[in-house]
């Protein structure tokens, strides 16, 4: 229906202007700021929302404007008038309805209404963002909620602490720290099917982030102990270790490693990158086969990743749209030397080397990382590994079961609408899910 009344709408536009080629560019483009000005409007927050409803009113004015001087001296111009302010207002509606219903349709499906947990416990790391559980008071919001903390000390190991509270029968675990403790203590939640809690206690919080939750107050994330829902998103695993966000190797791997990288990570990738990606810097030693069946070999960078990333400039904030699409992403650059590499790199993250053959971009269920030595650096989350290789990389859709508070259900379904190709609009504008690939065709898309 949200088709057949865009369609509808755009050739009345046409009819009624096409004796005016001046008016019908001036109403075509009216056109274009209501659809662009409804797309803000269903996908966007305040204050874009209120942009995108503005830009739909202008668009719908300019319409107007130019069907009245085209028709100047016609019989029934109200009548015209009505019927595209109509077609208008249905179109915008159904797209509306539509678009709701695709976005949160998959957050109604992952998200269940379940009894509050009996025996909550919250893990927490201290030290974590510069000290954020003792700065925002987590403890003692926890124990107002009734919800366990045990706090980890020097010395102690997280993972024992974790299986500690389950043996005293905790039957919800939850994580107060940075990405690579909330993969390591919900690795653990899984092995026991126990719903898991994610507060953004640490640095940079992308799990958070991509879950839709507030990465700069940990505090509004505690309310998933009491009112939460269960989602289930997906999780991936290199080997037998699981991981939430992302694996890095090569380049940003080797930078990873350096001993002063957590406590200064500007200036150590400052100090490395002149050295990495200069003129005598030879590739690293990385070789893959692409879903197409082209074997890459010499990659500088490669990122594989729980669910795809949209690239911005750096790693630190490329966001995923979804964490529920069932594939694995996969974003490589090869080139000749360390300055090559590093050109491609800011095309790729600049959306301006989608076609150039060195960048390799791609989703799929399953991936192998090989290597010469039989050795590889890798960056799991965020810590540093040396790794045996071959690595196997393998998706697990909806294997986590996840407690979140109910309004990041709302957040997580308009990240989801910035991921939408034109052709997948379509497909939900014909009232059908748009299903996407599991696997990429090698290259980039």
């Amino acid at each position: 229906m949200s088709l057949v009344s865009t369609a509808a709408l755009a050739v009345a536009v046409v009819v009624l202007l096409v004796r005016h080629p001046g008016l019908l560019v001036g109403g075509l483009l009216g056109l274009a700021l209501v659809v662009a000005g409804a797309w803000w409007a269903v996908t966007e927050r305040m204050p874009r929302r209120a942009v995108g409803i503005v830009l739909a009113l202008l668009g719908a004015a300019a319409i107007g404007l130019a069907v009245v001087r085209s028709l100047s001296g016609a019989t029934a111009p109200v009548l015209a008038l009505l019927l595209l302010a109509g077609l208008a207002v249905l179109a915008t509606t159904t797209a509306r309805v539509a678009m709701l219903r695709e976005l949160h349709e998959p957050a109604r499906r992952a998200a269940e209404v379940h009894e509050p947990p009996r025996r909550p416990v919250l893990l927490c790391n201290p030290w974590s963002g510069g000290g954020k559980v003792e700065r925002f008071g987590l403890t003692a919001l926890a124990a107002e909620l009734g919800v366990e903390t045990v706090l980890l000390d020097h010395g102690l190991d997280l993972a024992q602490l974790a299986h500690e509270a389950i043996a005293k029968g905790a039957d919800c675990l939850g994580m107060a720290g940075g990405d690579g403790s909330q993969a390591l203590v919900a690795s653990i939640a899984i092995d026991h099917d126990l719903p898991f809690v994610c507060i953004s206690a640490g640095t940079r919080n992308h799990f958070a982030l991509d879950l839709g939750l507030d990465r700069e107050d940990p505090r509004t994330g505690m309310v998933a102990f009491r009112d939460g829902v269960e989602r289930r998103v997906d999780y991936a695993t290199v080997g037998d270790r699981l991981f939430v966000n992302n694996v890095s190797l090569g380049i940003y791997a080797t930078i990873v490693q350096e001993e002063g990288y957590r406590d200064a990570k500007r200036e150590t990738s400052r100090q490395l990158l002149p050295e990495l990606l200069g003129r005598q810097a030879e590739p690293f030693d990385l070789q893959f086969t692409r879903p197409d069946g082209v074997v890459v070999d010499g990659a500088f960078m490669v990122l594989v990743s729980n669910n795809p990333y949209v690239l911005g400039p750096a790693l630190d904030i490329s966001q995923r749209r979804s964490i529920e699409t069932g594939t694995l992403g996969v974003v490589a650059v090869t080139a000749r030397t360390g300055l090559e590499a590093a050109a491609m790199v800011v095309r790729s993250t600049t959306g301006l080397g989608r076609r150039d053959p060195r960048i390799h971009q791609f989703a799929t269920t399953t991936f192998e990382i090989r290597s010469h030595s039989g050795q590889v650096f890798a960056g799991v989350d965020g810590e540093s590994l040396e790794l045996p290789t071959p690595l196997e990389f393998a998706i697990h859709p909806a294997g986590l079961r996840l407690r979140v508070p109910p309004d990041s259900l709302e957040v997580a379904a308009r990240r989801r609408a910035h991921g939408l190709h034109p052709g997948e609009l379509v497909t939900i504008a014909r009232g059908r899910s748009p299903v996407p690939a599991a696997q990429g065709t090698g290259g980039a898309p």
